[in-house]
């Protein structure tokens, strides 16, 4: 049966970097955030979206995913509305991917919030990464164009990286891609993987 690897950090942490990584000795990979984005897009869940927080995140019928982070951000029951609606389709998303990948031995479930979103409990090890705050807001404000107060209501509506280590099988910390390649392949050797 297939095990599934969850991997999980904080927004910036260098999660999709790792995964990518693990993804290049052919283990396939998961990526809760891109299903979620695509999801968010299909008609059913805009409606929902439309029901429980209104139209006035929408410009043209297409959501704006900025207004919608400021809400939700800005206000923790907002932020469990808005997961009550996504995290079931993105469960049934994988389920079905997992279908499709169950020749493999090994899978990673990559997800920021894989411990708040409960999907730990489906997974048979976790990986968790680490790096240095200030490093995770500098690549978020470059990635997604956006400020540093922005990300550190990202940043505070996750687990702290103590909470994720403490349930975690493996910690990697993503400083440099010599150190974490090394942590991986580690990991790949303790799995049997390579």
């Amino acid at each position: 049966m297939t095990k599934i690897i969850g991997l999980t950090g904080g927004i910036g942490s260098g999660k999709t970097t790792i995964a990518n990584y693990f993804q290049s000795f052919g283990i396939p990979v998961y990526i809760a955030d891109d299903a979620a984005r695509k999801i968010m897009q299909s008609a059913a869940i805009i409606e929902v979206i439309k029901k429980v927080f209104g139209n006035s995140i929408f410009e043209n019928e297409v959501l704006n995913r900025e207004k919608l982070a400021e809400i939700v951000f800005n206000d923790p029951e907002r932020l469990k509305e808005l997961n009550k609606i996504v995290h079931p389709a993105v469960k049934r998303d994988f389920d079905q991917w997992l279908l499709e990948h169950e020749a493999a031995p090994y899978i990673i479930y990559e997800a920021a919030i894989l411990f708040e979103s409960g999907s730990y409990k489906n997974c048979d090890l976790i990986i968790s990464i680490t790096a240095p705050v200030e490093l995770r807001i500098q690549r978020v404000m470059e990635r997604d164009n956006t400020t540093r107060e922005l990300v550190l209501k990202r940043i505070n509506s996750q687990w702290t990286d103590q909470q994720r280590i403490s349930k975690s099988d493996f910690v990697i910390e993503n400083i440099s891609i010599d150190t974490i390649k090394v942590e991986i392949l580690k990991i790949l050797k303790i799995l049997k993987i390579k």
